[in-house]
């Protein structure tokens, strides 16, 4: 997966605003933070469920590595070089509707998950 790839999936959501530090992109929905790209090391932070966190990292820790819990969730570091872009997608929407109010989420389609 590329980086423009990784962007052009997060233009696809609704809502989002993203900030730029010196060292990264930040993503949010409504003022609820989802998601991070660090330029220099090619990867994604990204929120996930507790359980879902873990399950990555157990699975392919070449592709995903625990980055932090805060809140009740757990975060994921993801290689790009390492995914593909259908699973990057869920995991980008993922992150995505476990930080958008209920209200937007009444409005967009569940995309299957």
């Amino acid at each position: 997966m590329t980086p423009d790839g990784f962007f052009r999936i997060v233009d696809t959501l609704v809502d989002v605003e993203r900030s730029e530090g010196r060292d990264y992109s930040s993503f949010s929905v409504r003022g609820k933070r989802f998601g991070y790209y660090w330029p220099r090391t090619r990867t994604v932070g990204l929120k996930q469920t507790l359980s879902e966190q873990q399950a990555l990292v157990s699975e392919r820790p070449q592709v995903f590595e625990e980055q932090f819990t805060a809140g009740g969730f757990g975060w994921v570091v993801v290689y790009l070089d390492g995914i593909d872009a259908d699973e990057l997608g869920e995991l980008v929407f993922e992150a995505w509707r476990l930080s958008a109010p209920e209200s937007l989420l009444a409005e967009v389609p569940d995309r299957g998950q």
